[in-house]
């Protein structure tokens, strides 16, 4: 398998990724100081997994570690900045964490003119939208008292959050992209973990993906998998592990696994960090690996003729409602699931993390806001229910949740020609239920959470995590 370039990150003979390459080693070089190995930054050394509860008998353990758990916090390594409760290195970390502020008064008066904001969207009128953000600026800097009454302090948070990426839609600076520091890379990190041992929302899309993955890819020996919305990549250590266990108890050679993972141009030190890590851990496991990176705007340009196919490999494609919408643009996205069809994947999986799946290109900017408000103020609800401290909180909000927040209002603004559903219906896909096993998984999972209010539900063949009566992760499979 050597021509294959596995384990040889030097390899040329993905000749149609060469550019892309190219472009993240400039991007990396560019970055200083160089980036560490895990190595220096984990004791010990562990694959970061935070989907251990995908093999059955871990359903029962608690003694599982995470990757980068054991990072080490308020101490000078290699001259980073690793502590990740130091703040003095975000200049508006202060604003970012206002919500905690009690002397912040936002009431329903104020969840109104934000409204207000999403309306003049609708209307184009972007003079208007920004003076009723200035004002509302104003206000929180005066500490104004909201007229009406106060609302809880998720809503408000939550809020603020999107009245900040209002902002940042309005003035155009998300269109900016910017390499992530290797201090905000650790503090996200360490906030997902902390995340993922209080909350089901970050895992329950991992081991759903992966036991769709593991079904419809059983006895493959040569899997590849085209991700468009890999994140920190962890969940690929727990399906190398169940793929290895499974090999070795039918005395097997393991199969040969291939990642494609579509990303940001601002993605070049996450992905130095993903591919180091996940080759260490399917080193390992003796699993022959590869994993390339795409730009999006190569991808765009050039669709699925950017990523390298080889004969005898069976493929999945994982998608997300974020990474389509940024897909999809002005133009729709029914060319891109057309592309997804012709090149006969064993399996694709949607996850819609943001509830704004079934929203199409009829849909107001005020509906899908208002929807993502919602959402969101939804989990910040749970992330309270948690019990945890307010430090703690702070961080999965700032680090985590605001990202995403800032996604989903960027993406209201994208207009769509249909439900994604219904494209991928009409490019021939058909839903399939996701197993029983699958079911069961979902519901240990929630077993292991110590917040009531979380319960798992099916709608039509989705599997959806829901907060109560709230829908917030809903897991869809299909195949041609």
């Amino acid at each position: 398998m050597g021509d294959l370039g596995l384990h040889d990150d030097s390899v040329t003979s993905m000749k149609s990724s060469s550019t892309i390459t190219n472009s993240f080693a400039q991007q990396l070089n560019s970055c200083d100081p160089p980036i560490p190995h895990f190595s220096e930054l984990i004791t010990p050394p562990q694959p970061f997994d935070p989907t251990q509860l995908l093999h059955h008998h871990h359903l029962h353990h608690h003694n599982h570690n995470l990757n980068f758990s054991e990072i080490n916090l308020g101490t000078d390594n290699n001259n980073y900045n690793l502590n990740l409760f130091d703040t003095t290195s975000s200049g508006d970390f202060h604003h970012r964490s206002n919500g905690f502020n009690n002397n912040i008064h936002v009431g329903f008066d104020f969840i109104e003119e934000l409204i207000r904001v999403a309306d003049c969207f609708d209307s184009d009128d972007s003079q208007l939208a920004q003076a009723i953000l200035d004002r509302l600026n104003q206000r929180l800097r005066s500490s104004t008292s909201p007229v009406g009454k106060p609302v809880g302090r998720p809503l408000r948070q939550a809020a603020l959050y999107f009245k900040d990426a209002l902002q940042s839609l309005l003035s155009g600076s998300n269109r900016t992209a910017r390499l992530s520091s290797w201090s905000e890379i650790v503090q996200t990190i360490k906030a997902y973990k902390v995340f993922s041992g209080i909350s089901p929302i970050p895992m329950f899309s991992h081991f759903t993906t992966n036991q769709a993955l593991l079904e419809a890819l059983n006895g493959s020996a040569f899997i590849h998998v085209v991700d468009f919305d890999i994140g920190l990549g962890g969940q690929y250590a727990s399906l190398m592990k169940e793929l290895a266990e499974k090999s070795d108890s039918l005395r097997l050679s393991p199969p040969v696994v291939r990642i494609t993972a579509v990303v940001p141009e601002e993605y070049a030190v996450e992905s130095r960090l993903i591919r180091e890590n996940l080759s260490q851990f399917a080193q390992e496991l003796k699993i022959r690996f590869q994993i390339e990176f795409v730009l999006f705007r190569t991808f765009e340009g050039l669709s699925f003729k950017a990523i390298k196919f080889m004969e005898g490999e069976k493929t999945a494609v994982l998608l997300s409602t974020t990474a389509l919408r940024r897909l999809s643009g002005d133009s729709g996205g029914g060319g891109f699931f057309t592309d997804v069809r012709r090149i006969s994947p064993a399996v694709v999986v949607l996850v819609d993390g943001e509830g704004l799946g079934e929203v199409g290109a009829t849909t107001s900017f005020r509906r899908s806001f208002v929807c993502g408000l919602e959402l969101y103020s939804m989990v910040m609800e749970s992330l309270d229910a948690a019990i945890v401290g307010s430090e703690w909180v702070k961080k999965i909000e700032t680090f985590v949740l605001r990202p995403r927040i800032a996604a989903v209002v960027e993406a209201a603004a994208a207009r769509r020609t249909a439900p994604f559903r219904e494209m991928l219906h009409a490019a021939g896909m058909r839903p399939v239920q996701l197993s029983q096993f699958a079911d069961f998984q979902a519901e240990c999972l929630l077993g292991k959470v110590q917040v009531r209010g979380f319960h798992v539900a099916k709608r039509q063949a989705e599997l959806v995590l829901c907060w109560h009566d709230r829908a917030l992760v809903a897991t869809s499979v299909w195949r041609c």
